[in-house]
């Protein structure tokens, strides 16, 4: 198990992005939110054995609808999340 920060920058808000992700989460086995950041980027945290994180992740940056929005990201792993069940948008 694993977890991973993603920040997206780039056209990123008022595009659905964030109900995309979270969309795109149910056909995932992972945990976590994704949420709008002050600056105009979105921050992903999400947790799941290595090989479904991955191939979620890869789904948003390469393959979803929005992947054409994002200029940029940065990814990073982060402790495991605590108390994490399903994958929510954070207001």
């Amino acid at each position: 198990m694993i977890a991973r920060q993603v920040i997206f920058e780039g056209r990123v808000q008022g595009v659905g992005f964030r109900y995309t992700v979270k969309d795109l989460a149910r056909g995932f086995d992972v945990c976590g939110f994704v949420k709008n950041l002050d600056d105009g980027s979105v921050e992903l945290q999400a947790m799941g054995e290595a090989d479904e994180l991955d191939a979620f992740l890869r789904e948003i940056i390469d393959e979803s609808a929005m992947a054409r929005n994002i200029r940029q990201h940065r990814m990073a792993e982060i402790p495991l999340l605590k108390n994490c069940r399903g994958f929510r948008i954070e207001r």
